[in-house]
């Protein structure tokens, strides 16, 4: 199958390839890649033959869809797939722990088996080899050698897992911005304690959202873009969503590998930017049965608000809560589910679905820049709502459910705050639509506890047996707080001392 990108704010008929899409990471006009037509998988492939597979197996099946052969040979797709996860410490790569409290059909979906314990080491661990994939390839068969420069924001995990993925890899520099004080300490040093000379953490005085604009504006800078070659691991990248589409699948078939109608499942997923929850969408259109996808979020709440109002509004009003890597305004990916949004229930031209969907998001984003927000058609939220579900949750009720949670489970089990989210949420979910035995809730667990000590300590010191470099720290993670640390701080959230930061080091670097 020949699969081809376009961006979403585009209203021209043009595509891109795969690997363009990767390597520029941003369209040029602001707007994401997406692949504007959504494989289908028959339910007799779906469960007489993935269900059956391995998770790399079954992560083949699903990439080959999206990537043509002609780009990448499906023996190379293979050998990318299997050096990707031969760094995860679970053979299953993402294991579903099952109905940890008794009674309950509540079950965590462990997605931090990768070297940085978070669950964009499943993207990044890809992405990483990839780039390095394309570069290897270009620059052997052309006199006119190939860099890139790579350039993400991280509100917390992707920072770690994109250096963790890219770290070492020749022709490749990275460059991680980050708020200065609202990470947690251990994400800190597991970025800031790499020694390999490509790549740079830059300590950023503002907000997460700062971070991402900044990276954003950089990708729009089109004289240092062409200068630098810069490429995107955020969840922007669209080969971080078609990573994380594996595992929706995999779960499910550890709960229900037979399709039975009678078990039904619902998928809560901790929400920030959405990408993490947009991959879920890409597992149900392709035929899934998914039961519904429900959006959690801790305070930060635009996109509950969004499915509540129909308006997607702008704030500089960061909420500083435990669920850190949640601490986000503007959610990036949702720009690519109102696409199909849009496409669906706004498209009038039946020959030019596509064009007018660009024109549409295109119209939307411009209002959101202007005037800090927009409102849609109420079609959109009926439309959404068909998928997804939302709740919000205090950072009370995190404490609360990471302090039941280890009471009623039958070994103690720790939750991070952002899988705590989650939890809280499904229970709300439950309260709300009284449902049958026959559903089960899987739950993304999206960090390991160890990466959030405060929260957890918060919730759990008062349990004489807890103890939490007993309980909860791995050795690994213990490690790091002795080592040195390698950071830039920059004084404002600004573009230029940004990118005057960033042409410094890889003068430093010879890149």
């Amino acid at each position: 199958m020949s699969q081809t990108y376009r961006s979403t704010r585009s209203s021209s008929p043009d595509t891109i390839s795969f690997e363009e899409a990767i390597i520029q990471g941003l369209a040029t006009d602001g707007g994401l890649f997406i692949p504007p037509v959504i494989p289908q998988v028959s339910t007799e492939t779906l469960f007489s033959q993935w269900s059956k597979l391995s998770f790399q197996d079954l992560a083949f099946e699903i990439m080959k869809l999206y990537i043509s052969s002609k780009e990448i040979p499906h023996e190379d797709l293979r050998k990318l797939i299997s050096k990707s996860y031969s760094t995860f410490r679970s053979e299953k790569v993402t294991p579903v722990v099952e109905k940890l409290v008794e009674g309950e059909n509540i079950n965590i979906l462990e997605l931090f088996h990768g070297p940085t314990y978070a669950f964009k080491d499943v993207a990044l661990q890809f992405v990483g080899n990839l780039f390095e994939y394309f570069l290897t390839r270009h620059n052997a068969a052309s006199e006119n050698k190939k860099q890139i420069t790579v350039v993400g924001a991280t509100s917390g995990d992707t920072g770690s897992a994109a250096i963790y993925g890219l770290r070492g890899k020749k022709d490749i520099s990275v460059f991680i911005l980050y708020p200065t004080g609202r990470i947690s300490p251990i994400q800190e040093q597991q970025m800031t304690t790499v020694e390999d000379s490509n790549v740079q953490t830059l300590s950023v005085k503002g907000t997460f959202d700062n971070c991402q604009d900044i990276v954003k504006a950089i990708f729009a800078d089109k004289e240092f873009n062409t200068k630098h070659n810069v490429g995107a691991v955020n969840s922007i990248n669209w080969a971080r969503i078609l990573a994380q589409i594996t595992y929706y699948f995999y779960s499910f078939f550890q709960l229900n590998s037979t399709g039975s109608s009678s078990k039904k499942i619902k998928f809560v997923v901790p929400s920030g930017n959405f990408g993490d929850i947009l991959a879920g969408y890409f597992a149900k259109k392709m035929g899934l049965p998914i039961e519904k996808l429900i959006i959690a979020t801790n305070e930060n709440d635009i996109l509950d608000r969004f499915l509540k109002s129909g308006t997607y509004e702008r704030s500089d009003d960061v909420k500083v809560t435990l669920s850190p890597a949640m601490d986000i305004l503007i959610s990036s990916n949702f720009e690519r589910l109102l696409w199909y949004l849009a496409r669906e229930n706004l498209a009038a031209d039946i020959n030019n679905k596509d064009e007018e969907a660009g024109k549409i998001l295109n119209g939307w984003f411009t209002e959101l820049k202007t005037k800090g927000k927009f409102t849609v058609d109420p079609k959109i939220i009926k439309s959404a709502l068909v998928d997804f579900d939302s709740e919000s949750v205090s950072n009370a009720e995190t404490i609360e459910t990471i302090k039941s949670f280890y009471e009623k489970s039958s070994n103690h089990y720790v939750l991070d705050p952002h899988t705590a989210v989650g939890v809280t949420v499904a229970y709300k979910e439950k309260a709300k639509c009284n449902d049958s035995q026959g559903l089960e809730y899987i739950c993304l667990s999206t960090a390991h506890p160890a990466k959030f000590a405060d929260a957890v300590n918060k919730a759990l010191s008062g349990f004489t047996a807890y103890s939490f470099e007993k309980d909860v720290l791995p050795e690994e993670l213990a490690k790091l707080a002795t080592l040195p640390k390698k950071l830039k701080f920059i004084e404002k959230a600004d573009i230029k001392l940004v990118e005057t930061a960033i042409e410094e080091e890889l003068a430093k670097m010879e890149l």
